[in-house]
């Protein structure tokens, strides 16, 4: 865009020589003046608009270059152009100065956004005793960077804990309610000593902000999620489901998801089932990799309407590292969907370090 001007006079002026005398091409140059707001300052538009109303002038009256004498500068026509050309510069200066001010009040609001997205999803801890840890979100507009999809691990006594959810609907209060959740899980993550009472009081705390904003849309946000922990001294992973696609256990031989017989009710809707949180345990062993993951991924489709085969993809991948696993399923996403996502999408991945082998002793050494 900042050298479109530069092009639309070279097309001027190789259109000029070749057209009739009768046909004044300079009066394409009008539009020059907009041409250069689109991507340059009120400065550079004002000095295009003073370029482009002497070039017109040098094509009405230049002989050697178009054919005409020096008294067709101030024709009729000619002159109506050179207004025209002041006019649309006049304009075209103020339409930059209006873009700029939206670039810098864009720009303001996407540092915000990118401030509010690293306190709301803050970097997960690396590695955690024998778990490496990795995540990634990406969002389904360019433009934006904070949305209702939310993922969080915290090393823990009791071991290391994950949640991934995804929250009803969009904007603000989708945002409001992912920080909320986040909270309650950052804080009893380390007081309840078992998973299932751990989901219970995060219930709690959403019921309990949902009360506080009764009759309006904010209390009905519900968000399904799933609670996971990893104890590596009994090698098993508890996983509660709060009606969330099921997470994926990826070993050497085999990607199997971790459906479970009943699932919980999403967050905030558990009062009006009544009914405890139930944690399932799946063996866990080294080598092995957890991925959560939010339904964006799952539900996004091809050019024909498909739903992307989490599943049967991460299986032809084979075994991965958990940070290229990682790569490798968001470039699958973005070419799976032709770069147009339609829903936000997280997936975070725990795996247990293989253990070393260690090298054999000589029994002869000293």
């Amino acid at each position: 865009m900042r050298w479109l001007p530069l092009f639309y006079v070279a097309a001027v002026l190789l259109i000029e020589p070749i057209t009739p005398v009768e046909w004044p091409v300079s009066f394409l140059l009008i539009a020059l003046p907009l041409v250069a707001a689109f991507a340059h300052g009120p400065v550079t538009v004002v000095c295009v608009t003073v370029f482009a109303v002497v070039l017109e002038g040098v094509l009405a009256g230049t002989p050697c270059c178009a054919g005409r004498s020096v008294g067709y500068q101030w024709d009729r026509h000619y002159v109506a152009a050179y207004f025209c050309t002041a006019l649309i510069g006049t304009l075209g200066t103020i339409l930059a100065v209006s873009r700029m001010r939206r670039e810098r009040t864009l720009a303001t609001v996407r540092f915000v956004a990118e401030i509010a997205q690293r306190v709301l999803l803050r970097p997960v801890p690396h590695r955690v005793g024998d778990i490496l840890v990795e995540s990634f979100y990406l969002s389904a507009d360019a433009e934006a960077r904070v949305g209702g999809d939310l993922y969080e691990a915290v090393p823990t006594t009791h071991g290391l804990r994950l949640v991934i959810g995804d929250v009803r609907g969009k904007g603000l209060f989708a945002v409001e309610t992912a920080a909320a959740l986040l909270g309650a899980f950052r804080e009893a993550a380390h007081d309840e000593p078992d998973l299932a009472a751990l989901a219970g009081r995060v219930e709690t705390s959403m019921s309990r902000r949902a009360a506080d904003y009764a009759g309006s849309d904010m209390a009905e946000r519900f968000v399904t999620a799933v609670f996971a922990e990893i104890v590596t001294p009994d090698r098993v992973v508890r996983i509660v489901n709060c009606g969330h696609p099921p997470p994926l256990l990826i070993s050497s031989a085999e990607v199997t998801e971790l459906e479970t017989d009943r699932s919980s009710p999403p967050l905030n809707l558990g009062v009006l089932v009544g009914e405890p949180y139930r944690a399932d345990e799946h063996p866990f062993r080294p080598g092995d990799q957890l991925l959560l993951y939010t339904d964006g991924v799952t539900e996004t489709r091809d050019s024909d309407g498909a739903f992307y085969p989490l599943v049967q993809r991460i299986r032809s991948w084979g075994v991965l590292p958990p940070r290229e696993l990682l790569d490798r399923l968001h470039h699958d996403l973005l070419t799976y969907s032709d770069n147009r996502l339609n829903d936000d999408t997280a997936a975070l991945i725990a795996c247990y370090i293989p253990d070393e082998p260690r090298a054999p002793t000589d029994p002869h050494a000293l």
